[in-house]
């Protein structure tokens, strides 16, 4: 493959990720309108180590407490699965799916009870972990570039994986975490 063949490649992997990106926190932003519509939707978010709460597995990174709660999560949400969709190396798909299936089994193993977890920061923190474990585990320049790249601009994140009282779902944080390492540790198999 020949430079501009390369670089055209490259510019593809981009004209699709950002489509693919905005496509989903678009679908983030349409459940959180009906949320605030229908209250009871946010009853679907993840209650911890109770049956009924296992829906919640799915349903609570697109299900967020209010508006602020919404744009405090699609920006980074956005630009994290903009890097991660932008190189086919990290299997975005099957990476996105078992962050957000592990992170929520996660919360509904640790979580607070009698109270509901929700919002899409599992992910965000599963997808900033991801990306910087796979900076080490592909053992490429363009993946340690974009591990560098998200420790800095989302280092001060990894705070929220420590233990607090309030709203914030501290477990919610730490499963995604641990998620996104899980998920990077399976792609060095």
């Amino acid at each position: 493959m020949n430079g501009r063949t390369r670089m055209a490649a490259r510019g593809d992997r981009w004209n699709e990720a950002v489509p693919t990106s905005a496509t989903l926190v678009g679908v983030l932003f349409l459940v959180g309108f009906a949320t605030m519509l229908l209250p009871g939707l946010r009853n679907f978010g993840i209650v911890p180590r109770t049956a009924p709460g296992l829906i919640g597995v799915v349903f609570a990174p697109l299900l967020h407490a209010n508006a602020a709660h919404l744009l405090a999560n699609a920006f980074p949400l956005f630009v994290l699965l903009v890097l991660l969709f932008a190189d086919r190396r990290y299997r975005p798909w099957p990476t996105l799916a078992g962050i957000w299936i592990a992170a929520g089994l996660g919360t509904w193993l640790i979580g607070r009870g009698g109270t509901v977890h929700l919002g899409a920061s599992s992910l965000i923190y599963g997808l900033a972990t991801y990306l910087v474990a796979a900076g080490f585990v592909l053992r490429s320049w363009r993946a340690a570039f974009v591990a560098v790249l998200v420790a800095v601009l989302y280092g001060g994140l990894f705070y929220g994986v420590l233990p607090q009282n309030g709203p914030i779902s501290w477990e919610g944080h730490l499963s995604g975490a641990l998620a996104g390492v899980l998920m990077a540790q399976r792609r060095r198999r």
